[in-house]
């Protein structure tokens, strides 16, 4: 069975590891961990990798946060992966930091790479692994919150978080989204 992985972000070294890139540091570990390594492709960058016999591969799409469905859209085609084994790894606002939850499906929340993917991809029938960032912003300043870096007090959290993200995937692709719900959405 073969699973496409997407860790969403934007493509830059200005954005790297701020909170909109966790997907994409999520990612990064994820392959990491499976020996594998990223290529860059037609509109993403690239990683197959193996766990427990099951094929995932892995995408950060090129395309900007708000553009992420014509990657998903591209790499779901090409690849031949039904939407049920697609999983986005994404921020989210909502949740306090570092909490992480797994969901089958659901509206975009006003996340606008979740919202490409439904428009390019037909719909919200797609697992997604949200990533706890919170909402510590003032008012009119959730963009410049979202794309800046974590604080140093949440970046020594980090790395135990992402690796729990990584262990949420592997779940995900051995014994499925509703039992991987059951062991880690508390």
């Amino acid at each position: 069975m073969k699973f496409l992985i997407v860790g969403l972000g934007n493509i830059g070294p200005e954005y790297a590891h701020t909170r909109h890139n966790i997907g994409f540091d999520i990612a990064d570990q994820l392959v990491k961990d499976l020996d594998g390594s990223f290529e860059l492709l037609r509109l993403a960058y690239y990683a197959e990798v193996s766990h427990k016999g099951k094929k995932l591969h892995v995408i950060k799409p090129t395309t900007f946060m708000n553009l992420s469905g014509k990657a998903v859209n591209y790499w779901m085609k090409e690849l031949k992966i039904a939407p049920e084994n697609v999983l986005v790894l994404v921020d989210d606002l909502a949740l306090p930091l570092g909490k992480l939850r797994m969901k089958l499906q659901g509206s975009s929340a006003g996340h606008n790479g979740l919202k490409s993917i439904e428009e390019v991809c037909g719909g919200q029938n797609y697992a997604r692994l949200r990533f706890g960032i919170s909402d510590n912003f003032r008012k009119g300043q959730q963009a410049d919150y979202v794309l800046g870096l974590f604080d140093k007090d949440e970046q020594k959290e980090l790395p135990t978080l992402i690796n729990r993200g990584v262990t949420m995937i592997k779940s995900f692709v051995t014994i499925g989204a509703a039992q991987t719900m059951t062991l880690f959405n508390k």
